[in-house]
């Protein structure tokens, strides 16, 4: 039997706003907008909340997949629900993970392109997560989680899932298996992930909770600093990397005053092109008779934040923490220091 990749794809529409992800100059001029068109701009305009679909990880043994599993139950505190719609509590775990037979699955390696000749193992299984900013109702997250899982594996991929409410966003967890019972391996892309964005924020909309799925160059957003980067890479003995890349910013701060990024002339070229885009959306919608939509898209395209390279917005995060943790003098040592300037 031939094993082959199989990718599950999207029948949405593709959202025309996807072609500023890649810094091109925007959609083509339109002589309208539909109304699905118009929706997704009054969203994205509005600063509908976006929905995060991302994948994890997935365990290359069966092990790591059974630790996973006990991850997502919350060590069996949470009831995990199944594509047969079974309830598995702790003690019903390792019989559920039983009958995936993952130890049978004949297409979890690969042949090995290294000189030892061994086989190169794949994922048995992926690690999904979908979720919502607070406060979204965390019913409603996992409703549209329900309905995304089973559209997009019921009777192709055995899945498993758990609503984790514990953080200050819902989220659930999604462990699929990689290989269906014909062999064939779910693939997972960066297209792919679009798609399953865009899909989630309609099924989140189906709840009536106001929900979007645009790429971050369209918001004028960059990429996520690592949430107290400075101070782990202060702390923690394995953040060799970012410590480096700490102390180059800090050397040229010292030096300087400022951090300059070659970098950064390529994203403030994407970030032109968006800005023309955005311009020409306006425009089209004027001509449409969308005057009060055609101002906010101005409005929104004047006000995008700052284009910041990985490297600036590092040096940003640095400065802020500074001032976070410096101490202000206390008065009487201020006191103090002023009667010694006289004393001199």
């Amino acid at each position: 039997m031939t094993r082959q990749m199989m990718r599950l794809t999207s029948d949405g529409e593709r959202p025309f706003l996807d072609i500023f992800s890649r810094g091109f100059a925007g959609p083509r001029r339109l002589a309208s907008f539909s109304r699905h068109q118009i929706d997704q701009i009054r969203r994205t305009v509005r600063g509908a909340p976006e929905v995060m679909v991302k994948v994890t990880g997935g365990g290359k043994r069966v092990a790591a997949v059974a630790a996973h599993l006990s991850y997502i139950s919350q060590q069996g505190e949470l009831e995990l629900e199944t594509d047969e719609g079974q309830r598995v509590s702790k003690d019903g775990q390792r019989m559920f993970l039983k009958d995936w037979h993952l130890e049978l699955s004949a297409g979890q390696y690969r042949k090995s392109r290294g000189l030892d000749g061994s086989p190169r193992s794949l994922k048995l299984v992926h690690n999904i997560v979908l979720s919502m900013p607070a406060p979204t109702p965390a019913d409603k997250v996992l409703a549209a989680a329900k309905t995304f899982a089973r559209e997009k594996f019921a009777l192709k991929h055995r899945y498993a899932m758990a609503l984790h409410t514990h953080q200050h966003h819902p989220h659930v967890h999604l462990m699929v298996k990689a290989e269906d019972e014909h062999g064939r391996r779910l693939h997972i892309d960066k297209a792919l992930l679009r798609e399953w964005r865009q899909d989630f924020a309609r099924m989140m909309r189906d709840q009536g909770i106001a929900a979007n799925a645009t790429p971050r160059a369209v918001r004028g957003q960059g990429k996520r600093s690592p949430k107290d980067a400075i101070f782990r890479a202060q702390r923690r003995a394995d953040s060799h990397a970012l410590r480096e890349r700490v102390e180059s910013v800090v050397s040229e701060l010292s030096t300087t005053g400022t951090v300059r990024d070659p970098a950064h002339t390529k994203l403030q070229e994407t970030r032109s092109a968006v800005m023309a885009g955005w311009m020409r959306i306006a425009e089209t919608l004027e001509n449409q008779g969308e005057i009060v939509l055609a101002g906010d898209v101005r409005y929104f395209a004047k006000h995008l934040a700052p284009v910041l390279t990985d490297r600036e917005r590092l040096a940003q995060e640095f400065i802020r923490h500074l001032r976070a943790t410096s101490t202000p003098p206390r008065r009487q040592d201020l006191t103090r220091s002023r009667e010694l300037e006289r004393s001199r």
